[in-house]
């Protein structure tokens, strides 16, 4: 298995260069992904801006004026090339990579028809278990370890949710998605889940000039499901390429994970809706307080890039030491979310 361990930094670049030229995406194919991206949200946003597909403010918004939605919709295009392509490539992973495919359809689709008119959130539930089962179930047929078709069960659903409730500032979503992505570049530079991350971080990095600093479009819940759902199918393939290996890896999704789930958590406790939307996340009041979608977003991304770091630093630690580590960075950020909610409330 190709690994980076034990050598110095000018081998460890010159193995990454030859992981890439030996990668099964064509020749500029990662290039392709950045320009079909960029193409992809502009026109996007001319769709949405000619069909009036709208997100308007109310009270829990983080935006004042009426703003495009549906820019995720390229994202989504580039990353069902990228996983056909996969499978036509991998015949080894064909069975689970298309059924990855049929699963980031599914959820986009939902997401896609959710930013036209409100579908309830039982529907869109449905609709990403189902996805879940999908890729479960080809992953079982594969010869897959038992582990990972259950873990597919609840990770998949889990991020498609999680970058949905996270989606609620400018740039936030798509640079957590990118650190993700070019962390997996490093963690399997010449295997199918680094060649994935790559595809993803470009797909990210060229929807981002249309949200980031200043949105002229949002992603909309076709484009953050869409994400939760590579994320979680991507982890899931770099477990299988890794083992232990990708537990690190937790490091890296630790500011998504620790906001939304001490949020909900702390709106369970004090009987709220839970289940509706709000702005009670760490980074929306943060936003709010200091009025700087640009600060936050740069918050939450170089947290997420010192977890892709420790989480490399771990990859081939004692599992106990590991997971040690990532109980005290887990630990850590949600200090730095107490102290968030703190300031800002």
């Amino acid at each position: 298995m190709p690994q980076l361990q034990g050598v110095g930094d000018s081998e460890a670049a010159a193995q990454l260069r030859r992981g890439l030229r030996q990668a099964w995406m064509p020749p500029f194919g990662w290039l392709l992904c950045l320009i079909a991206a960029l193409l992809g949200s502009a026109w996007a946003l001319r769709y949405a801006r000619r069909e009036q597909v709208l997100d308007h403010p109310e009270e829990r918004s983080n935006h004042a004026m009426p703003t495009p939605r549906g820019g995720g919709i390229a994202m989504v295009a580039v990353m069902a090339g990228v996983l056909a392509w996969a499978a036509h490539a991998h015949a080894a992973e064909r069975l689970v990579l298309l059924a990855m495919l049929v699963g980031l359809v599914l959820v986009g689709v939902i997401g896609w028809l959710d930013d036209h008119r409100p579908i309830s959130a039982r529907i869109r539930l449905v609709v990403h278990v189902l996805a879940a089962v999908l890729v479960a179930i080809a992953m079982a047929a594969s010869g897959w370890p038992a582990w990972i078709p259950l873990l597919a069960l609840v990770a998949i659903p889990v991020l498609v949710n999680i970058w949905n409730f996270m989606d609620g500032i400018d740039g936030i979503a798509a640079t957590q998605a990118m650190v993700w992505g070019l962390a997996l570049l490093l963690w399997t530079p010449v295997m199918l889940a680094g060649g994935i991350g790559l595809a993803l971080a470009m797909a990210c990095l060229g929807f981002l000039p249309f949200n980031f600093p200043r949105a002229r479009v949002f992603m909309g819940d076709v484009g953050s499901g869409a994400l939760g759902f590579l994320i979680a199918g991507s982890g899931l393939l770099l477990a299988r390429e890794q083992g232990g290996a990708a537990l690190g890896s937790l490091c890296i999704l630790a500011p998504f994970l620790v906001d939304a789930g001490l949020t909900l958590l702390r709106r369970m406790w004090r009987r709220e809706r839970w289940w509706q939307a709000h702005s009670q996340h760490a980074y929306q009041q943060l936003a709010r307080a200091w009025g700087s979608h640009v600060t936050v977003t740069a918050i939450y991304l170089v947290l997420a890039a010192s977890g892709a770091v420790l989480g490399w630093m771990l990859r081939f630690q004692e599992t106990t030491v590991t997971i040690s580590f990532i109980l005290l960075w887990y630990i850590g950020i949600a200090a730095l979310w107490g102290g968030a909610q703190f300031r800002a409330g």
